[in-house]
Formats: C-alpha cells, structure tokens, sequence
C-alpha cells in the first residue's frame, strides 16, 4: 500500500526576490493507498507500532522527488515529522543520513518540520529528540506556529532554524489590525533569536505587502505556486513575487544600498571547519573577536567568539585536547546564535533588532539567505543617519509628508507598473484662501498639518502613500487596494476633515456658516466653511501606456468636477 503513496513538493521563496529557497514536501495518494485521510496514513503506523518506518517511507519519497529537479542543490527540502515520533527512543536520525547519502542529499539542505498542531509529548524527551537532529547537522523548523498552546515554549528549546507562521495569521492580515500587531511581535521575537520567519499560506498581493512590510523573509503559499508532483514544473526563481517586491519599493535612497555601503566584510568559517584552523584565523588576525559561521550553502548559522576559546586557548593541553577527535569539540560546539537581517529589511526593524539583545556583537546581513557581511553597531547608527538626512531633504518641511521628489518617483513607478491596478487621488482645500485672510496664516498651517495628519491615519499601512505636493494641496496612493475602497478611505477622509477643521472658526463664524467678504470690485460675498475635494484616478492592470503629464490633465478635469460636487469627489480611470 505505501508504494502508491505519491508526493507533492511546494516551494518556499525569498520575499524580496522570488529566489527558491527550499520545496516542502507534502504526502498525496493517501486514498489510493487505503487511507481515509493524510493523517489516518500516520495514526495507522503509529497504531501498528510501525510510525518510523512510516517517515522513513515518506522521506525516501520526498528526497527521490526532491532529486528529480535539476536545481536540488541550490535549495532545501522540508520535510514534516510526526510529533509521537519525538518520543520514540529510535534510530531516525541516523537511518535518515543514511538515507539522503544515498540520495547525494546534505543533511544541511534538510529542514525538519515540528508542527504545533499535534502534541508534543514530554517535553524533556522531544527537546533530546530534538537535539539528535540538530546534532546531525538537520535544520529545524516548527510548523504552524500560533494554532497550539505550547508555541513559546516550543519555540524557546527547540532553537529552530525557521518559523512557519500558520495561516490563520495570514488570512485577511491586509484589513486585521489585531492579526498585524500579533505577526509584527513574532516576527520581532524570532529575528531576536536568529531564526528565519516563513509565512504560510498566502494568497493575494495584499497579504504579500503586508508580510514584506512586517519582515517576513519567506513565503510559501497559492500566490507563488500550487503543491504539484510534477518536479518539472518547479522553478529555481519565481518572477512574479520578484516583481511585487519592485513595485512596493519607493523610497529615493534604498535602505539596501545604504546598508550595503556599511557592511564590513568578515570572511565567514565553514561549520565544518577543523578546529585548529579556527584557533589560526584568531591567531593571524588580533583585531577580530569573533568570525561568523556559515554552513554548506553560505547561510549563517551563528558567530563563533574568541571569548569561548580562550579556556581553551591558554590550557596547556588546550588545542590538543580540542583536536582529539575521539574526544575533542567540534566548531558548532563553539558556535553561539546572533540575529540575522536580509539587506532589504528596513534601517528601523535592523535597528529594534539590534537594540533588544544585550550584548550583541551586531547583525549577520544575508540576501536571498546567504550571508553577505556584518552590521556593527556604529554601522548601523551612520545607516540610519544617512537615512534620516536623505529623508529630511525630500520631506515637506511643514507636514513631514514625502515632498514633489518622491511623489513624482512613486508616481513613475506607478506608471510604468501597468501589469498592477492603483488609485490616484489629488487633494485640494476649498475656500482656503478666506480662511487664511481672516485668521492668518498660523491657523492656516494647523489646517495644513491637521489635513497632513488625517491623511496619515487613513491610508492603508501595507498599500497607501501619503504625500503633500504644497499649500493646501496633497496627494494620496493605494497599490492594489479596490477602487471601491479608495474610494472609501478618501469620503472618510473628506468628512473627517469638515468635521474637525469647524473648531478652527469662532463660534459666530461656525453658527452662521459662511466668512463674509468681498470680492475684487469690493461685492460682498459669502464664503463657504472649509473643506477639502478629491480627485480620484483609478489605473487598473493591463492598462495601456500614460505618462504624467496625462495623469495631470485628468486631475484638472476631475478637480474642477469634484469641486462642484456634493461628495466632493471625483472619479475617473485612465489607461
């Protein structure tokens, strides 16, 4: 009956740049086996005292799978393993290297997955289970994380490589404060401890900007590709969450370039490095406390620090005893985790990493998971100071909102984006100018800044972009958020500002409802309460070519339609 079980592999991507990092494997076939269900396959062997070789079986299919593509080294294969099997005092381990030797499979490239849906047993035998996989050089990862009741404590002595976030947090994230503030936390928690954040299950574009946004640094899920047994169809790069990543990039000076400008270049050890070259690399060069580790595929695994070694170093048997391979230590021995960043992750979440570990050397920088450098401290502090000055030049000196440069840039990369749908929408006060001539111009910038602060709160963290081109007028973005709900967002906005400006007026002013005046010829004339029209563009995908220039000339026909609007809105696509 196992012979007919078949496997399906999914892959997991790099969320900057759509590079494969690994494909998890995931049991099918089970009905055509005589199984009822997925998990009836492994309550059966477990009933039948047959569990491991029911994993053996299923990770023979998996690494004979994994090995049909002709990209398998470059990536890692994810494997998930029965949690009854932790308590099990067997040989799984071992018969697995034995196993993937055969294959011509590093135990490097496998990623054992511990779920937390499933009880964990006791938990001082899972964490001595645990450690024999560890031991074998396996990386691990746990599953599912949030669905249980044990996910800290798992998390804690397990020390995973990855952490799978279930995709009950994923659902609906784009439009869930609550889910948004419990994966930030998360994600926060295990760049802490050096442990890679995968996001399971997503779906849309939406959930896409939103794990990006948080730090999320894999994805795996519908939006990138289906589980599939063709290993043919599987690819090593997937261009479409490349593409995703470009789009939502904006800012004039790239966080990346900034970042990769201050890293400094340790040359890393191999985990497999004999120990006596390790004491040789402190030895040649006395201004290096430590020395990052990395394994087969140049991923980091941790920071190896002379301040271990020196019991060591200064024994007089020390190095001898350390090199006795019947008895001595071994580099991982040595080798202490430290966190982990991907030079895409914003300056700020680099920075509140740093900040919350006591002692820290600093910040092992990877792209696409490969180690590429180190982030000291002082590193990280000229990072964000670059940062800030850049910031400061192309700000509105007034709101603090992005100025004409980066709205201009946004809207070019809006533009030549013609395969992603967006809605454009260009503010303008109404009755400003009386306003300002009756209170001068003090209350007519707090009309400003409220209008500025208004803007911020309603648009939409993961899609929106705020911006003031000048005066009384602003502007306003959503990458990929419906027209409807723009739409939305911009006639709350309206209102709110109506609403709130009136506390600006005094109380006759605000009771008779109008600023009396006169015109140029000396006519009086009544002016209107402020308030504020919107121009509303949407650009849906697959739209042809535009340039700015038309988007200009549309804002001018709607701004004029808007303004004699009892919505004071105004909408129209282009393209």
């Amino acid at each position: 009956m196992l012979d007919r079980l078949d496997i399906a592999l999914q892959p997991i991507v790099n969320i900057h740049t759509g590079a494969c990092y690994g494909y998890e494997a995931l049991l099918r076939n089970h009905e055509e086996a005589g199984f009822a269900s997925i998990d009836d396959v492994f309550d059966t062997g477990h009933a039948l005292g047959l569990l491991s070789d029911i994993e053996m079986c299923v990770r023979e299919k998996a690494a004979a799978k994994f090995r049909q593509m002709p990209h398998w080294r470059q990536t890692k294969l994810f494997i998930n393993i029965d949690n009854r099997s932790l308590a099990a005092d067997d040989d799984l381990p071992v018969r697995t290297r034995a196993m993937l030797d055969r294959h011509g499979i590093e135990e490097s490239q496998v990623v054992f997955e511990v779920s937390e849906r499933h009880p964990i047993g006791v938990p001082a035998t899972a964490r001595i289970a645990l450690g024999h996989y560890k031991k074998a050089n396996f990386r691990l990862a746990i599953d599912d994380f949030g669905t249980g009741f044990s996910g800290l404590q798992l998390l804690y002595f397990s020390a995973p490589d990855v952490l799978k976030i279930d995709r009950f947090f994923i659902s609906d994230i784009a439009s869930d404060s609550k889910k948004k503030l419990f994966l930030g936390q998360i994600v926060n928690i295990a760049h802490l401890l050096g442990v890679v954040v995968l996001a399971e299950g997503v779906e849309t574009e939406r959930e896409y900007f939103v794990c990006k946004d948080i730090g999320c640094d894999l994805i795996q899920g519908w939006l990138v590709q289906k589980p599939t047994r063709r290993a043919q169809d599987l690819l090593p790069h997937y261009g479409e969450v490349e593409r995703l990543g470009r789009a939502e990039r904006r800012a004039p000076v790239s966080d990346q370039k900034l970042i990769a400008d201050q890293i400094t270049q340790v040359e890393p050890i191999m985990q497999d490095c004999p120990m006596e070259q390790v004491f040789e690399r402190f030895r040649s060069d006395k201004t290096v406390t430590f020395f990052p580790v990395i394994d087969a595929a140049g991923e980091p695994v941790g920071i190896v620090r002379e301040a271990e070694l020196k019991d060591y170093t200064y024994s007089q048997y020390g190095k001898a005893l350390i090199a006795n391979k019947t008895i001595g230590r071994r580099l991982k021995d040595f080798v202490v985790r430290c966190p982990i960043a991907d030079i895409n992750t914003k300056a700020e979440q680099i920075l509140q990493v740093y900040s919350a570990v006591e002692n820290s050397e600093g910040i092992l920088i990877v792209d696409t998971m490969k180690y590429v450098g180190f982030l000291s401290a002082h590193s990280l502090l000229r990072v964000i100071n670059e940062k800030n000055l850049a910031a400061a030049r192309d700000q509105n000196p007034l709101t603090r909102l992005p100025g004409n440069n980066l709205i201009h840039e946004y809207l070019s990369e809006a533009l030549a984006a013609t395969d992603t749908p967006f809605v454009l929408a260009y503010f303008d006060f109404d009755n400003f100018k009386p306003f300002n001539d009756k209170y001068g111009f003090r209350l007519g910038d707090r009309a400003i800044t409220l209008f500025a602060e208004l803007l911020t709160k309603a648009m939409p963290r993961d899609c929106g972009f705020p911006g003031h081109v000048g005066g009384d007028d602003f502007f306003a973005a959503f990458r990929g958020l419906p027209p409807d709900e723009a739409v939305a967002v911009t006639a709350r906005l309206i209102a709110a500002f109506a609403r709130d400006v009136e506390s600006f007026y005094d109380d006759a002013t605000r009771k008779q409802g109008h600023i009396d005046g006169t015109d140029r010829q000396g006519n009086s004339l009544r002016f209107p309460l402020m308030t504020v029209s919107a121009a509303v563009i949407h650009l849906p995908a697959g739209r042809a070519a535009c340039s700015v220039d038309d988007v200009g000339q549309q804002i001018a026909v709607l701004k004029k339609q808007a303004k004699q609007s009892a919505s004071r809105q105004a909408i129209g696509t282009l393209g």
